[in-house]
């Protein structure tokens, strides 16, 4: 092993020809689908990349999301194998996962159930100053509980972030929510990159 590699340390350097042959053999007789594709990827990463910034997780989801949207459309229209749709469909579904966590569709579904209203209360004893006051004028969460009965059993039982001691009935029920929330959304994140997990080294034509 050691003679080859010396061979190969000692073994002169392709002329300046030959290294233009090879070049035009490997990559120069394409480059000119090269220089297309490449074109096509700044126009479709372009507004993607523009409005990037580094303080927020959510960007690199919307990068994640535009990936996969553009090799699920690739995946399925070149179905160049018997896994292609099915491939492309697991894209699509993480794409989906991906919209559901930049926008905490979960975390935030309970709030459709309860009707707030909001306002500044003038402090009696500090002019100039106010407090953040908030009364429930409407609530249906024992729909939403319905909607996830297995979830709400592992909330009654304490699972979630917040906890349910010393408040009181109203109070109870909104926290539920909150925790029912908290879990779903930690859920389709987990999800989503388990489906990646397993999936993505199968994700090429």
């Amino acid at each position: 092993m050691e003679d080859f590699f010396e061979e190969l340390k000692n073994r002169p350097s392709p002329n300046l020809f030959r290294r233009i042959q090879l070049w035009w053999n490997h990559d120069g007789k394409y480059y000119h689908k090269y220089f297309k594709q490449g074109v096509k990827n700044i126009w479709y990463w372009f507004p993607i990349i523009w409005k990037d910034r580094d303080w927020d997780y959510s960007y690199i989801y919307k990068i994640l999301k535009h990936k996969l949207e553009k090799q699920a459309r690739f995946t399925q229209g070149k179905n160049l194998h018997t896994g292609s749709h099915q491939n492309a469909r697991r894209m699509q579904i993480c794409v989906k996962l991906i919209q559901s966590c930049k926008d905490d569709t979960y975390g935030m579904e309970y709030m459709d159930y309860i009707k707030e209203r909001h306002w500044f209360e003038p402090c009696r004893d500090k002019e100039g100053y106010s407090t953040w006051e908030s009364e429930t004028l409407y609530e249906n969460l024992g729909d939403y509980f319905k909607k996830y009965p297995l979830v709400y059993k592992k909330v009654i039982k304490g699972e979630g972030p917040f906890t349910l001691d010393g408040r009181d009935e109203d109070d109870v029920k909104k926290v539920i929510a909150m925790n029912i929330a908290h879990i779903n959304q930690d859920r389709a994140r987990k999800l989503l990159f388990k489906i990646i997990e397993e999936n993505i080294e199968r994700w090429w034509d």
